[in-house]
């Protein structure tokens, strides 16, 4: 097997924040377990000898693959005749990095489907991080029912078995997306009784949302 030439740099990368993160005592600052891009620049010149676009294209691709976070933190500058506001992007790793390098861990989420090798369905799929699969094709409808589903848990306008029927029927909505060919017919029925909870707890907007990508998905 080829092995990939940046592989040992994003090693590097990722070992560089799984360090920062355990030697951390703030979350913050110099001695924090996030860190900014000009000290994730200098350090690993300093410690492997990288150059800065081996540092940002490895550290992009870390990011995209969820191996490492980044944080926007907004503040506001004091100049001659007023503030002006300014932001600062923090670099640490994630969860998914930390299992990375540490190995299996008892807090890791359950697979959704274990025992089924679902790349071998041909299924271009992604896993999210509570476990859950789904189709890349849905990916922005199944993000749509997970953030339906928590305004509804969120909702004072519902009863207790209320939310709990809506919050059952989506996660059987977002089950489907795993698959190559959802079954509409499912869908279709169980997407009439949460429209029903959604409309009642006053989340318009969330069906306005999910109006489209729903009606994509029954047309094929």
């Amino acid at each position: 097997m080829t092995t990939n030439p940046n592989d040992e740099i994003r090693r590097q990368l990722l070992r560089y924040f799984y360090e920062r993160n355990a030697n951390a005592t703030s979350r913050f600052g110099k001695k924090g377990s996030a860190v900014k891009i000009r000290d994730v620049k200098t350090d690993l010149k300093a410690r492997h000898g990288l150059t800065q676009q081996e540092v940002v294209s490895n550290l992009e691709y870390l990011i995209d693959r969820e191996w490492v976070n980044t944080e926007k933190v907004e503040k506001t500058v004091r100049v001659s005749g007023g503030t002006v506001p300014s932001s600062v992007t923090w670099y640490k790793i994630s969860a998914k990095g930390i299992d990375k390098i540490e190995g299996e861990s008892e807090f890791q989420p359950k697979e959704r489907y274990p025992g089924i090798n679902i790349t071998a369905t041909g299924t271009n799929t992604i896993t999210l991080g509570d476990g859950n699969v789904v189709n890349v094709r849905y990916s922005q409808l199944h993000e749509a029912l997970t953030n339906l589903k928590q305004a509804i848990v969120e909702s004072t306008s519902l009863s207790e078995a209320e939310k709990l029927d809506a919050a059952v029927d989506i996660e059987s909505i977002k089950d489907q997306l795993a698959k190559p060919q959802p079954n509409t017919a499912i869908i279709g029925h169980l997407w009439g009784s949460i429209k029903e909870a959604a409309v009642a707890a006053g989340l318009a907007a969330n069906v306005a949302t999910l109006a489209p990508l729903l009606g994509r998905l029954m047309m094929g």
